[in-house]
């Protein structure tokens, strides 16, 4: 009961796929995904959708993609954009390999 584990499961890798609507096409908003998922240690990708929204995959510890996943719906500083709804979906890791891509 250390606290180290993270009581709340936070170090558990897990995939994180979130569903960016909004104006967040053609403004930069990949990259800034791809930086703050970089800051945190998390592999995975950013990738514009045919409807307008952006698909981010996110693997890594819980914890660290529950803070990308507030940065995507909250009004982070210096986010390029307009974001008008997040829809997300939590699944087992598939091992994505290391790094983040823009696509």
């Amino acid at each position: 009961m250390d606290g180290e584990d993270g009581e709340d499961g936070d170090e558990e890798i897990v995939r994180l796929t979130a569903w960016v609507r909004g104006r967040v096409q053609g403004v930069g908003f990949r990259w800034w995904v791809r930086s703050r998922a970089l800051e945190l240690g998390l592999a995975g990708s950013a990738t514009n959708l045919s409807d307008g929204r952006v698909e981010v995959v996110a693997e890594g510890p819980r914890g660290k993609c529950l803070r990308l996943l507030g940065m995507l719906r909250g009004d982070a500083a210096g986010r390029p954009g307009k974001v008008t709804g997040v829809t997300e979906r939590w699944s087992p890791p598939r091992g994505e390999a290391a790094g983040f891509l823009e696509r």
